[in-house]
């Protein structure tokens, strides 16, 4: 049986990450757009450094899009970014390399901080991918991640798909699966982090056009890449009759992003203090 065949079987394979690259190189023209709630995310992940008396030198930027690498250079770090996508990679700025979250091509002990802001939600084997990025830290090395959690657009999700039943008779994933909070830290836990930590910082958006959303989630590429998505051309009617289903507040539709944040560190030279705080 060819490998692309297999691939094509394995239940556990979630994500087409054909389609994650393609989305996030057609993107990286656009995601500019979408730059000030990206930032807002990553300075709300970075904010945990204020409270970290270890002193970092060089850092990984996984996925950063733009806006990880620059906020990461400001406060005196050296920085590599990494991005699936090349022309994504490229607008980070500084040193970059095109990798796959799930075959990282660096040497272990590479890092003493990795950061990966809204990057790891399209990755099938999470847990791999977070040993690997515990691998490439030095030892007392500080991974911080956020990731979209279970309730983010739930707004969009139920009306897609009420929207999706009355219109064709049935229902597709059109919003990726997200983890639950309370799985979080447990899969820092099993990739050897010690001291895990999984927080919940939620974000509330306010769009008067809710056309606008449906633009802002292809600007940043994250449109659908779940591999049993349906694959033909929507309805024409499917996301008008989406839309107007969303809940208002005023004459604006809501919209909110439930962050997990996670914060997990290498453990320490047999020996010493352990990762400090």
């Amino acid at each position: 049986m060819k490998r692309a065949h297999m691939a094509r079987m394995d239940p556990m394979l979630v994500f087409d990450r054909a389609a994650v690259r393609r989305h996030r190189d057609r993107a990286a023209s656009t995601v500019g757009s979408v730059a000030d709630v990206l930032q807002d995310a990553a300075e709300r992940l970075l904010d945990r450094l204020d409270d970290v008396t270890r002193t970092f030198v060089d850092a990984l930027d996984v996925g950063g899009r733009g806006v990880v690498a620059p906020l990461l250079r400001a406060r005196g770090l050296r920085v590599v970014s990494c991005d699936l996508s090349p022309a994504m990679a490229a607008v980070n700025g500084g040193p970059s390399v095109a990798a796959d979250e799930e075959f990282l091509p660096f040497a272990p002990a590479s890092f003493d901080l990795i950061v990966a802001n809204l990057s790891l939600h399209w990755v099938n084997d999470l847990p791999g991918a977070l040993i690997q990025l515990r691998q490439a830290l030095r030892p007392d090395g500080l991974l911080l991640a956020s990731l979209p959690a279970l309730g983010t657009l739930s707004e969009l999700r139920a009306a897609l798909t009420e929207a999706e039943a009355e219109v064709s008779g049935g229902a597709s994933p059109r919003v990726s699966p997200f983890p639950e909070l309370r799985d979080c830290a447990g899969l820092l836990q099993r990739a050897g982090f010690v001291l895990p930590v999984a927080d919940l910082d939620e974000m509330r958006l306010l769009y008067a056009d809710p056309f606008a959303l449906l633009r802002d989630l292809r600007a940043a590429g994250e449109t659908n890449a779940v591999r049993v998505r349906h694959r033909g051309v929507p309805d024409r009617a499917l996301f008008p009759s989406a839309l107007v289903r969303l809940p208002t507040e005023g004459e604006r539709v809501p919209v909110t992003l439930r962050l997990a944040m996670l914060t997990g560190w290498a453990a320490g030279v047999p020996g010493t203090a352990g990762a400090p705080g």
